[in-house]
């Protein structure tokens, strides 16, 4: 074999196997906390080794490498049963979606029609034409793709299928600050 198809072979054959070993691992519940992040005021730059440091395998994987979690996994089943709240990038911690343009799609992963905070999230299409990536637009961390024109019953016939693994949900309870919460 020619020494170019070879080693594209040794390549193609390790990006294969890092994934199988990303995806067969149980997935981590999608990241949950209680107070709402600072919101970034410019643009996130990291090194590769700081993004390893400060992201799971798993996220690492999907936020810098564009990859895509196991459709209908625990975070998805996670995501189903969430209430109101906001989601947020767990590379960035830039504010992404609402649960108010959540719904379900039933297509394994967390869907959104449209972002909360349209600033922090980038449409590019794919080089060929078929689909349309999302990337937050603080940290450049790949999110998934964007879809049109599907006929679900949404105000913008949009589906952001979005991979839950990197985001991270604030529920609605904990954005009232403490000294704005009425007695009980």
């Amino acid at each position: 074999m020619k020494p170019i198809i070879s080693t594209t072979l040794i390549l193609l054959a390790g990006m294969l196997a890092t994934t199988y070993l990303i995806q067969a691992q149980p997935q981590k519940p999608m990241t949950t906390v209680d107070k709402t992040p600072e919101q970034p005021v410019e643009p996130v730059k990291k090194t590769d080794a700081e993004w390893r440091e400060t992201l799971t395998p798993e996220q690492y994987y999907i936020a810098r490498q564009s990859g895509t979690e196991r459709p209908n996994g625990e975070i998805y089943q996670q995501f189903k049963k969430q209430g109101a709240g906001t989601y947020y990038c767990v590379g960035c911690n830039a504010e992404l979606f609402s649960s108010q343009q959540k719904f379900d799609s039933h297509c394994g992963w967390p869907s959104f029609y449209d972002p909360s905070k349209a600033k922090n999230v980038r449409a590019i299409p794919d080089p060929d034409g078929l689909r349309v990536e999302v990337r937050c637009a603080v940290c450049d961390a790949h999110l998934g793709h964007v879809f049109t024109g599907e006929g679900f019953n949404t105000p913008t016939d949009k589906r952001y299928c979005i991979n839950g693994t990197i985001l991270k949900f604030v529920p609605a309870r904990s954005k009232i600050p403490e000294d704005k919460k009425q007695p009980k």
